[in-house]
């Protein structure tokens, strides 16, 4: 046996093992000035450039941005926007993220706000007046720079809008604020005329979740009815905006022994359920029963779905928003404005004549 056998390494415990390395010294967060020295400028231009500045010459704005890279430099958005006094973080709260048309209106709503220099958070009412109100609460605590209400309407909307300016999109009946609104009597007005025009009588309508945009989509179907001398096939269905409301709704409708011939849904989502609802029965769509949506989404185009749909200009409708949000902030004291949009039919395969 060897002197150092057994005996162990210098430096290791008992056991034999090597105690752990030290950790190495955490390395310090860049700083607003290193990235000036890397750059080679102020430390006041490179906060121009972090602010997005529009004057700074291309050439100092992309050595600023290189020097950043290269150290890892991120702003800190929480010293920067107290110094502003502003954050530069735009709220959104939609009621449902589950309806792609809402998916389409944020779409346009972040593309106009990135130009404008602004970040979009989103947050869901989920159609319940208590997540709206925490939706709303918490952005506000975040000291947002605006919030856009898309078909939410929480009972603290004109607190809200007395501390940060606020966009409403799908609602009217609220005052004080910005309101961006597709016109929903016509849009219900142009399905029932073309439901008629194609020989069609028993027009049934499935009403959606509580709302000024369901009560104008009932009311436009209610008076296109009327004006069609159709007042006694008026057949509305209790549902709300979802797949599963519009599958419950349409089975009722086409149960009955005098069931409709076609079926205005108040949304795209609902339009869905119809059709899953008709296949079920045994019903051709549209030889049996024609079937009209609203919103026209992706949904509607899809082939296999191919369904007429109302079209309202979601995306249109979120840089019109982003562009009153951004009027708002610039002049809080201007006259609320209310945006009317107006609707096109878009027709596809669900809707055909009337069966003989």
């Amino acid at each position: 046996m060897s002197a150092r056998e057994g005996v162990p390494p210098a430096g290791a415990d008992q056991s034999g093992e090597s105690p752990p390395r030290p950790a190495a010294p955490k390395r310090a967060k860049p700083t607003i000035r290193n990235v000036a020295e890397r750059a080679g400028v102020s430390k006041s231009l490179v906060s121009l450039v972090m602010r997005g500045s529009p004057h700074v010459s291309e050439r100092r704005r992309q050595a600023v941005l290189k020097a950043a890279r290269e150290l890892g430099y991120r702003p800190n958005a929480v010293a920067r926007s107290l110094v502003e006094g502003r954050t530069r973080l735009i709220g959104a709260i939609v009621a449902d993220l589950h309806n792609p048309f809402f998916a389409e209106f944020l779409d346009g709503l972040q593309e106009s706000l990135h130009g404008e220099g602004l970040r979009m958070l989103v947050g869901s009412g989920r159609w319940d007046p208590l997540f709206e109100a925490e939706a709303v609460e918490a952005f506000l605590e975040m000291r947002v720079d605006g919030l856009v209400l898309l078909s939410v309407v929480p009972d603290s909307l004109q607190e809200a809008a007395a501390n940060v300016p606020v966009v409403v999109v799908g609602e009217r009946d609220v005052d004080g604020v910005d309101i961006v609104v597709d016109d929903d009597e016509l849009g219900a007005s142009l399905a029932v005329d073309h439901l008629v025009r194609l020989g069609h009588r028993r027009i049934a309508h499935i009403e959606g979740a509580p709302s000024t945009t369901a009560r104008y989509r009932r009311s436009g179907y209610e008076n296109a009815m009327r004006k069609h001398d159709l007042a006694e096939q008026i057949t509305v269905e209790p549902g709300d905006f979802t797949e599963e409301g519009g599958y419950r709704a349409a089975r009722t409708l086409l149960s009955r022994p005098d069931r409709p011939t076609a079926i205005f849904a108040p949304n795209d989502l609902v339009a869905t359920g119809v059709l899953s609802a008709a296949d079920e029965l045994g019903l051709k769509v549209p030889e049996d029963v024609s079937v009209v949506g609203y919103d026209n989404t992706h949904l509607a185009a899809i082939r296999h779905i191919s369904l007429t749909s109302v079209d309202q200009p979601r995306r249109d409708m979120g840089r019109i928003a982003a562009e009153m949000l951004r009027a708002r902030i610039e002049d809080p004291s201007r006259p609320p404005r209310q945006n009317l949009v107006v609707p096109h039919l878009v027709v596809r395969s669900t809707t055909g004549p009337a069966p003989s």
